[in-house]
């Protein structure tokens, strides 16, 4: 399996609700300690932390949508790198979000611990 593409999950469940306060940048983060995938060289599994930090414009997330889809992972191949920047792609194509970022902290794998953080836009000030 190709490391570097995300096969096998599925970003249709994801689901919006309107922004109530789309007049006012304010800062959404949320923390997900239950994430997994597979190493796409093993088949072992890999878990993360993921966190996602982001400014709404129109549109926000419904927590129940992402957490389906972030379960849609579980079987999923994947170098990290490929994951965190998928997430990235599919939540700003469902947003167009003024800044979003998300952050994959993968717990120890052959002594080694990986954090990959993406964003789009800028940050808040």
């Amino acid at each position: 399996m190709d490391g570097g593409r995300v096969p096998g999950y599925d970003p249709s469940v994801l689901d919006t609700f309107p922004n109530p306060s789309p007049e006012r940048d304010y800062l959404i983060e949320f923390r997900c300690p239950e994430f997994t995938c597979v190493c796409p060289k093993t088949g072992q599994p890999d878990f993360a932390t993921v966190t996602f930090r982001y400014v709404a414009a129109e549109r926000c997330v419904e927590l129940k949508s992402l957490k389906l889809y972030l379960w849609s992972y579980r079987d999923v191949g994947a170098f990290h790198e490929a994951v965190v920047n998928r997430i990235l792609d599919d939540l700003v194509a469902l947003l167009e979000p003024r800044f979003l970022e998300v952050a994959g902290e993968f717990n120890v794998r052959g002594g080694i611990y990986t954090r990959v953080t993406a964003r789009h836009g800028s940050p808040p000030s």
